[in-house]
């Protein structure tokens, strides 16, 4: 600290290294808690990979098949509802508590309206796989998964809606302690379930998806908990009911879409490519979902600071403090790439110990153990392009990254992948050609998502722009 005299009296004025420091402290008091609910959230799906696999190969193979297209319907929906996030975030930084309400309540109806939609969706996916020639075996556990998954659908999209209004506000705490309660829950009832303990019928990797559908409803009824405290009275979320106002919504879906779209481009090919591995038999199949799984993992920190960075340049932008909210944007890049290096150490030097908490078959395992050092080089890109995604969502510039999305996961990894994978062009060289292609699509997102944050942070006018 140095010490300045001003009108006759000394204060403290802090160093920029000080400054750096603290505004790196408070990323992370609002990443930890957002990094914590991530993960259990993410545990949940990982207790469903190794409970199946235990019980059942091809039941694995099903619950991955099932999750390739169950995760990006649900991101998908979830992103348009993510608009609420830095809505809130840059109405909070103004202190216009009581707009916040209204957008809470115009965020429900897009919530149960997307929920619905969800529901139709999962209930009618058979033709995908026939169109796709999935392994039929995988095929007939996958769509009775989705079918009990989507139980839950509508209760989750409110779930999501209700917490990024205490996201929004900077109170990410909740939604770790709920997501831990959760997968407390999720573990035990997966095991009912799947083995048809106390008289219910044995139901394999099946049983998994009717577990996420009641761990669901759990998740949303104690969110409704939380945010039904004095903290959001503010607010005034609950004090009225508000109809369907287009007027409302359609500045949420400007924001949303994009997201939305975004979020579904990317996770969109994560998935595609799991069903395209369909065709390689099941085995393939679970070990690629053993890489997915654990790469997931250790994306989370990444995820966690792009959300912390939506909401800290959010409420920046909001308070009219420009160039404070670009220092965040380089903080928080900065900070991810140091925790992706981490996660990608651990992982090379681990692969083998981790990859035998999954499975016991020896074939699956030695595959699952050679596609986790390609992790090893792809995590840190694919925390650099989620980070930077985060950020210019805090100044609600989506659009442009959602044309850089497109381009690069489905313009560019996805021909490498099928031309390297199904050897389009010399010798096929199978799952290993589609990691590739995974890695190549990630790294260019990675660098012109990072390049468009540098501009924007740096635009005044555009995020002026954008705010309004």
């Amino acid at each position: 600290m140095t010490d300045k005299v001003l009108t006759g009296k000394r204060v403290n004025t802090p160093t920029q290294t000080s400054k750096y420091t603290l505004e790196i402290r408070r990323l992370f008091h609002i990443a930890l808690p957002l990094m914590g609910a991530q993960l259990a959230q993410m545990g949940m799906g990982v207790s469903d990979a190794i409970m199946a696999g235990q019980y059942n190969s091809a039941d694995l193979a099903g619950v991955a098949l099932g999750g390739s297209l169950l995760w990006p319907v649900m991101l998908l929906i979830m992103g348009l509802i993510q608009a609420v996030t830095p809505t809130v975030a840059q109405l909070n930084g103004r202190k216009d508590y009581k707009e916040i309400g209204e957008v809470i309540r115009q965020g429900l109806w897009m919530a149960l309206i997307g929920g619905l939609t969800g529901v139709l969706i999962l209930n009618n996916i058979g033709p995908v796989y026939a169109l796709l020639d999935v392994d039929p075996v995988a095929t007939a556990i996958s769509i009775p998964y989705l079918a009990m998954a989507s139980l839950g659908f509508p209760a989750l999209m409110c779930f999501f809606c209700l917490r990024f209004l205490a996201d929004g506000m900077g109170f990410t705490r909740p939604a770790m302690f709920i997501a831990i309660a959760a997968l407390c829950l999720k573990i035990p009832l997966n095991y009912v379930l799947i083995y048809g303990k106390f008289g219910l019928p044995e139901m394999g990797g099946v049983g998994c998806g009717l577990a996420n559908g009641i761990i669901n409803w759990f998740q949303l009824f104690m969110m409704v908990l939380v945010v039904s405290q004095k903290r959001f009275n503010m607010t005034g979320w609950r004090q009225k009911f508000s109809a369907p106002d287009w007027r409302r919504i359609k500045p949420l879906l400007i924001i949303g879409l994009p997201i939305g779209a975004s979020i579904f481009a990317e996770v969109g090919l994560f998935s595609f490519t799991t069903l395209l591995l369909g065709s390689f038999g099941a085995e393939t199949v679970a070990a690629h979902n053993i890489a997915m799984n654990l790469n997931g993992v250790l994306f989370m920190p990444a995820m966690a600071l792009g959300m912390a960075a939506t909401i800290r340049i959010g409420f920046r932008v909001g308070a009219k403090e420009v160039s404070e909210a670009r220092t965040t944007a380089a903080l928080a890049i900065a900070t991810t790439i140091l925790v992706a290096l981490l996660g990608s150490v651990f992982i090379y030097f681990f692969r083998f110990e981790v990859t035998a908490l999954y499975t016991q078959d020896t074939t699956v395992a030695s595959q699952a153990s050679v596609l986790l050092l390609f992790v090893v080089f792809f995590l840190i890109f694919d925390a650099v392009q989620s980070t930077s995604s985060g950020a210019l969502r805090g100044y609600k510039d989506t659009r442009a990254p959602m044309w850089i999305a497109f381009f690069s996961f489905w313009g560019i990894g996805l021909p490498i992948e099928c031309i390297l994978g199904f050897g389009w062009i010399g010798e096929p060289m199978g799952v290993y050609g589609f990691w590739i292609g995974l890695a190549i699509g990630v790294g260019t997102a990675a660098f012109l998502l990072s390049f468009r944050l540098w501009q924007t942070s740096n635009n005044e006018e555009r995020i002026r722009k954008l705010a309004n």
